[in-house]
């Protein structure tokens, strides 16, 4: 029992305590009460069931055979322990979990290195209220006008009214 309760996961209820929100509160906490009870319910159980003294039930019992027959039913006797399924299933799925969110990571980081190139041109722009129209046009191209594509602007050709 105690190498099972080894390899079971602890919960840190603190960093799950800060993720609960304020309307959730009373449910946190009857889980964390029900899960401690639980837990201390399982500490105080012996790692070993209490072995059965046969040879007092034999001096102690008057039928015959019974005793024998307890004992035999006894020792044959295998509870079955649940299979567990799902473990390889969340620690495969924890491993996705942690591949998206280094790659997110990553992605962030080189979205804060354009960031910065982008600020760091505003902040090295000659402001506003003193640009000509070469220098708007030279600083954010997108704006600069397409002779091509609009050769009247801001007027529409004849033809088109």
């Amino acid at each position: 029992m105690a190498g099972r309760r080894a390899a079971l996961k602890a919960v840190d209820w603190v960093a799950f305590a800060e993720r609960v929100p304020p309307n959730q509160r009373t449910m946190f906490n009857t889980l964390k009460t029900r899960s401690d009870a639980l837990a201390a319910k399982l500490t105080s159980l012996p790692e070993k069931p209490v072995t059965i003294d046969w040879t007092y039930y034999r001096s102690a019992v008057v039928k015959a055979g019974m005793v024998e027959e307890f004992e035999k039913k006894f020792t044959a006797l295998k509870v079955p322990e649940p299979v567990d399924t799902q473990s390889a299933l969340i620690n495969s799925q924890e491993a996705e979990a942690d591949a998206a969110a280094a790659a997110y990571m990553e992605g962030s980081k080189a979205r804060i290195a354009q960031y910065r190139q982008q600020l760091e041109k505003f902040h090295n722009m000659i402001p506003f209220d003193q640009m000509t129209i070469e220098d708007l046009n030279d600083t954010f191209p997108e704006t600069k006008l397409d002779k091509q594509k609009y050769p009247y602007w801001p007027h529409k050709p004849i033809a088109d009214l």
